[in-house]
């Protein structure tokens, strides 16, 4: 009985998942934004934590769409402290799209939920003010971090935001994608990588040849 109640709940949760990603390509604020720069706004995850430079996802991703991509990440960032950077590290920079990744720190050092979401919904929308897409990087998995998987749905359905959900679903509980308790190694970043161009790749520039 234990066995066929734990099949169900992940079955669930993969439906769950599913509907998430699915709404996330609806009425997206700014997709005909002229910025020039692709920026991954982010802590340890985005700053690629735990590998060589090279091997973090948003170098992968700048290889996946052939755009150019700046690793804006800072290793143990807040919700909090990005907000006193973002104006240097991705407004000033023209931005075509900024990916926002926040959460982990905020959890390990007891910033109240509702601060952290408050937090992003203030970093997006003084990215939208300039004129760039936004997407919001969740970093939850299976039950981990759930809650602010929820709100982060919510909050990219609110502001016109790309979502893409849990991206460290299947790698946190795999010691064979991690360099250590929590960050991805290189296989880990490839997947995440791969997970985020398969959302923002319908919104992103065509490429000249």
């Amino acid at each position: 009985m234990l066995k066929n109640k734990r099949f169900w709940v992940m079955v669930l949760l993969g439906f769950g998942l599913v509907g998430i990603s699915a709404c996330a390509k609806k009425e997206i604020k700014n997709i005909d934004s002229e910025g020039e720069e692709l920026i991954c706004f982010g802590d340890s995850i985005t700053f690629g934590y735990g590998v060589k430079p090279g091997e973090d996802y948003p170098t992968l991703l700048s290889k996946m769409t052939n755009m150019p991509v700046i690793n804006a990440g800072l290793d143990g960032d807040t919700s909090i402290t990005a907000l006193k950077r973002i104006k240097a590290d991705v407004l000033d920079r023209k931005p075509f799209l900024v990916l926002v990744e926040f959460c982990g720190n905020d959890f390990l050092k007891d910033v109240p939920q509702d601060a952290t979401i408050n937090n992003i919904r203030e970093m997006v929308l003084k990215i939208q003010k300039e004129g760039a897409i936004t997407a919001i990087v969740d970093v939850s998995a299976g039950l981990f971090l759930r809650d602010y998987r929820v709100k982060f749905s919510k909050l990219a359905e609110e502001t016109g935001s790309i979502f893409v959900p849990a991206v460290l679903s299947g790698i946190i509980t795999n010691p064979s994608m991690k360099s250590d308790f929590m960050h991805p190694n290189p296989e880990g970043y490839k997947i995440i990588a791969e997970r985020i161009y398969r959302e923002v790749e319908p919104y992103l520039k065509p490429q000249k040849d």
